[in-house]
């Protein structure tokens, strides 16, 4: 991703969260009102994760606000949507998922040539130590920058 104006929303609670192994960028099928609901900047994932059944990916949590001038066929704002995948990285994330501790979750929501795009990674939870010692290299990386 080359500009921040193509980014819709990000999860910077993932990255103070879990440990990001391996990322995955993917396509979602959304329905005409959730596409002009995301341009107008109604989208956020709180809490969101995917999971994988029946060799399909999808997504729940994605909240996507309900369109303010659609009708009666309006969307389901919480509904599960379905990611586009190629099917080895369906077996690839499945596979890591199977294993202890590790979920699949989203990092970014955004614009690539005018698709909606997901960026999704396989990352495992951090404890509460290991949050600690992330703020400290931080704060130790800020004093170094700063003289």
């Amino acid at each position: 991703m080359k500009k921040d104006d193509n980014l819709i929303c990000n999860n910077k609670r993932a990255y103070h969260d879990y440990f990001i192994y391996d990322t995955f960028e993917a396509g979602l099928e959304l329905y005409g009102t959730e596409i002009k609901s995301i341009r107008s900047h109604g989208a956020s994932f709180n809490d969101a994760y995917c999971e994988i059944k029946n060799n399909e990916a999808f997504i729940k949590g994605l909240h996507i606000a309900k369109y303010e001038m659609g009708n009666i066929f309006n969307h389901d704002p919480d509904r599960r949507k379905r990611l586009l995948l190629h099917k080895v990285e369906i077996v690839r994330l499945a596979t890591k998922k199977t294993q202890d501790g590790y979920t699949i979750i989203p990092l970014k929501l955004y614009y690539k040539e005018g698709l909606v795009k997901l960026e999704i990674a396989v990352c495992k939870g951090k404890k509460l130590y290991d949050k600690r010692e992330d703020l400290k290299k931080n704060e130790q990386m800020k004093d170094i920058r700063k003289y």
